[in-house]
């Protein structure tokens, strides 16, 4: 009797793991579903598969699909196109309203990644798109800090004028103006950032007529 007990209680014991288990792989389907559908996007990016491209933002999850990351490296579509510097799958993303201040595992934004490149086109489009200058990466490194590492006048330009903050400072507590002013006062970037500062302090100053509303 006792044996038989036990018989039952272990096929009900086994048939209820069974259904767990279906309700396991029922509640993870539109998960797996949802990454699958991400991973084939992205992978349609990365290959320059723009039909697959269309059809993914054209179906009902179009919207998550275009800011969907990759599972290891955090990058969104508009990270892989700037890592390869290619300004018109760039500017298409942009267009259907990519996320321009997505973050990846590092913490690094396709602005962020476009001025590590020296990209100047990508940054322009980025900047255009309204992509957040102050955004920094897992080093607290902005991508003026970065500018000014890679000496080059035309970014750091294009940084300030977009309203990039020269004395934020990153994790060693450090800012653009100090890695900049590290190379001496008659230091070329220092004088740009000093100059486009001088030229906001000129646009604040800069008296007003007629009525402020």
């Amino acid at each position: 009797m006792s044996k038989g007990f036990g018989s039952r209680i272990g096929k009900i014991g086994q048939a209820g793991l069974i259904a767990a288990a279906a309700v396991s792989v029922a509640l993870s389907a539109p998960a797996q579903a949802q990454f699958s559908e991400g991973y084939k996007f992205l992978d349609a990016v990365r290959k320059k598969e723009g039909d697959k491209v269309e059809s993914a933002l054209s179906s009902a999850g179009g919207s998550t699909i275009l800011n969907t990351r990759d599972v290891t490296s955090g990058e969104t579509a508009l990270h892989i196109v700037t890592q390869r510097r290619d300004l018109t799958w760039l500017q298409f993303l942009v267009g259907r309203g990519a996320n321009v201040n997505a973050r990846d595992a590092q913490g690094r934004t396709p602005l962020q990644l476009a001025t590590n490149l020296g990209w100047r086109d990508g940054v322009a489009v980025l900047l255009g798109a309204k992509a957040n200058t102050e955004v920094a990466n897992d080093a607290g490194e902005t991508p003026l800090i970065s500018a000014v590492h890679r000496r080059d006048l035309e970014l750091t330009k294009l940084l300030l004028r977009a309203g990039a903050d020269p004395d934020r400072a990153d994790n060693s507590g450090r800012s653009a103006r100090t890695y900049a002013g590290m190379e001496g006062q008659s230091s070329a970037v220092l004088n740009v950032i000093k100059a486009e500062a001088k030229a906001d302090a000129g646009e604040a100053n800069k008296p007003t007529y007629g009525p402020v509303l």
